[in-house]
């Protein structure tokens, strides 16, 4: 029997995790032009960091997903720590009350490079959790691998590639941040992928 490609070796693994249902064979691979696409709602993306929180809420509808907003929460170094998780909390919050999400959705962290560092970005995504269950929001988190996956067909794509992808699919400029970008991704990760109750 012959080596399995690795897209067939990812495929299976998404198909055999347990927060959702997931495509199970070559003829469906998940990327931006083969993907069923039956999934309507409101998706809140968000890219988790101290400094630069990419947010974006995408319309999902039943033919062309609409970017109805993104923007990216900048916390200048001359804030605090505290300060920066106070500014995440806040404008998270008001950025809800403006629109009407049906799901948020989050980059997982999988690996960090010390304690430091992970803890960081692990009150960060505390202060984001803590905003959208304020507002109760159900949040779904998902691996990077997965969402580059899911928005390019393959797990090792760079945040330019990943950039021109989700700009060319909503056809906006690709002058935006790559938080910005992420966080599109992020959200095209949980409506192409998701079925199921959070």
């Amino acid at each position: 029997m012959g080596k399995k490609s690795t897209r067939r070796m990812w495929t299976e693994k998404l198909s055999k995790h347990d927060g959702g249902t997931f495509f199970k064979n070559d003829a469906q691979t998940l990327n931006s032009t083969s993907v069923s696409r039956g999934f309507k709602g409101v998706v809140m993306g968000i890219d988790a960091s101290l400094r630069g929180t990419g947010i974006a809420i995408v319309d999902f509808k039943e033919t062309q997903p609409v970017l109805m907003f993104s923007t990216r929460i900048t916390c200048q170094a001359k804030l605090s720590f505290f300060q920066c998780i106070e500014r995440i909390f806040k404008t998270i919050n008001a950025i809800l009350q403006n629109f009407k999400i049906n799901y948020a959705a989050i980059e997982q962290t999988v690996y960090v490079q010390n304690y430091k560092i992970s803890h960081i970005l692990g009150s960060a995504k505390g202060a984001i959790i803590a905003a959208l269950m304020n507002n109760n929001l159900q949040i779904a988190e998902y691996e990077p691998l997965r969402i580059k996956q899911a928005v390019l067909g393959i797990g090792r794509a760079s945040k330019e590639q990943i950039r021109r992808m989700v700009c060319n699919i909503l056809g906006i400029e690709h002058g935006i941040s790559y938080d910005e970008s992420d966080a599109m991704a992020v959200a095209f990760c949980h409506a192409w992928t998701f079925k199921g109750n959070l």
